[in-house]
């Protein structure tokens, strides 16, 4: 192989190096587990420790690891069928470009006429709400053993083949961050498929769980709930519309596949953005009509161009801020936790979780496009000073 198709040693570690890494692996999975355990209190306050905890022995259920692998299986047939377009990704180290099919839309409508129909057939969906923490568990044990799995794999990839930012020759910040960039079993892309499938179509279906539960309990959903559901399910449905522009992100592009990534994608994403759906079934909340039209019309802000779309709210955004497509999401993720109410902090831990990403994610994106464009991006700079939000950062 020649040197300019070799993958240079990582250097310059993320996420607080080793010692981050090791933090995150135990954190990450105790971050979950402590937000539903809290959820599903009286007082539901992150700012005091939930108790009593449950038992070590009801937390894990043969049945809810069996029926998460069940979805992934099926996620993975839908993402087999010969549907949708095929296109080309970004030019690797070696300048190949891998192909990519483009349905993910497509699999999830066929997953919503399958349930829809398991439904009238007497599916009991509230299921989900009743054994949340067992699946959340279930997903994060699932994770760790796909991540050690894809750590093995990594060493039999050519070396053109691994991560630019996983390749530090540390065992354990490769595992985290990831070793492999594009982890293949034959055309089967492990992390595109977990990029958009199993965890973000399983985020809306629980969500819907959690409306069903809701409704179980009290006659009917409340408005409150059918916001929630609303707002998340037109964001799942945009990021799976637009499925081809995740191939330009820096999860697809620059970090490999480790439990960063497959933790986040099968157990952080369902588990944590579904929160207020989860919340309003233990704690609900009247919303009124002019509070949801104020709501509503916030949402409507999601024209900024969010990370998965391409619009602006008006011309000229750019040149206030140099990511106004982070602005977006923040102003979503309000807006999905609005109709939680105002007396707990809880339902707000996606937006607070969202701006601290963002934050260390922008200036990610600055490291990259400065070490990409140099003058020209300091021109840049100093013409847009401000990074996300106007006059303020």
């Amino acid at each position: 192989m020649s040197d300019k198709h070799r993958v240079p040693r990582t250097k310059e570690l993320e996420f607080g190096g080793t010692v981050g890494a090791v933090v995150l692996l135990f954190l990450m999975p105790a971050t979950v587990f402590y937000l539903l355990v809290t959820c599903i209190t009286e007082q539901a306050s992150v700012l005091s420790i939930p108790g009593p905890l449950p038992a070590l022995g009801t937390l894990w259920n043969p049945n809810t690891v069996l029926l998460l692998l069940a979805w992934i299986f099926f996620q993975a047939v839908l993402y087999l069928l010969p549907l949708g377009k095929v296109t080309k990704g970004t030019a690797l180290q070696n300048q190949t470009r891998l192909q990519y099919r483009i349905h993910a839309f497509q699999a999830f409508v066929i997953t919503v006429m399958l349930v829809g129909a398991a439904l009238v057939c007497g599916l009991r969906l509230s299921y989900i709400h009743d054994h949340f923490l067992q699946l959340a568990v279930s997903a994060s044990a699932i994770s760790l053993v796909f991540s050690v799995l894809l750590y093995v794999k990594s060493f039999y990839a050519e070396e053109s083949a691994l991560a630019p930012g996983g390749n530090s020759g540390n065992l354990v910040y490769d595992f985290f961050i990831g070793h492999e960039l594009n982890p293949r079993l034959g055309t089967f892309d492990l992390k595109y498929f977990c990029e958009l499938r199993p965890g973000l179509i399983g985020w809306a279906l629980i969500n819907l769980a959690m409306l069903v539960k809701e409704t179980e309990l009290r006659g009917s959903p409340s408005l409150a709930m059918m916001l929630v559901n609303a707002f998340q399910l037109l964001y799942v449905v945009d990021a799976l519309w637009n499925e081809e522009a995740i191939l330009t992100t820096m999860d697809i592009v620059h970090d490999g596949f480790g439990f960063m990534l497959v933790f986040g994608d099968l157990a952080w994403v369902p588990f944590t953005y579904s929160l207020q759906a989860y919340f309003l079934v233990n704690h609900p909340h009247e919303l009124g009509a002019l509070s949801a039209i104020g709501i509503i019309v916030l949402n409507s802000l999601q024209t900024i161009p969010t990370a998965t779309g391409k619009h602006l709210l008006v011309s000229g955004w750019w040149g206030f801020v140099r990511h106004p497509n982070y602005l977006g999401d923040l102003i979503m993720a309000l807006a999905w936790s609005l109709p939680c109410g105002v007396t707990h902090i809880l339902p707000y831990f996606y937006v607070i979780y969202f701006t601290v990403l963002l934050v260390h994610r922008e200036a990610r994106d600055e490291h990259q496009c400065l070490r990409k464009y140099g003058l020209a991006w300091q021109e840049y700079c100093s013409r847009v000073p401000y990074r996300i939000f106007p006059y303020i950062y």
